[in-house]
């Protein structure tokens, strides 16, 4: 199996959508591959019928794509903002170790 970094699937991102849909056009389809993720663990769950269309994995990667694309057309630095943000959540919550600690490991 093809591994990549976040890195990578933000310049691919970059490119697939330059010029071509606004944040707020993927914002939309994020929040439509939300309500399928919901839709796939009610089925998981047993609250909904199961379909045969449906797969938790494939509206959760579908989710991570959009979030990454718009992250990308905003040229936000995903890889940087996580461990940031991470740094700054472990430091509030007094966890043992942080992201970069964790890969350092």
């Amino acid at each position: 199996m093809t591994e990549f970094s976040l890195a990578q699937f933000q310049n691919y991102l970059a490119d697939k959508y330059q010029d071509s849909v606004s944040s707020s056009g993927l914002f939309m389809k994020l929040v439509e591959e939300i309500g399928e993720v919901a839709e796939a663990l009610n089925e998981i769950e047993g609250r909904k019928a199961v379909s045969s269309e449906t797969s938790l994995a494939y509206e959760l990667a579908d989710v991570l794509h959009y979030a990454v694309a718009i992250a990308a057309v905003n040229d936000i630095d995903l890889t940087q903002t996580i461990l940031e943000k991470d740094q700054k959540a472990s430091e509030k919550y007094q966890h043992r170790v942080n992201l970069s600690q964790f890969l350092e490991e």
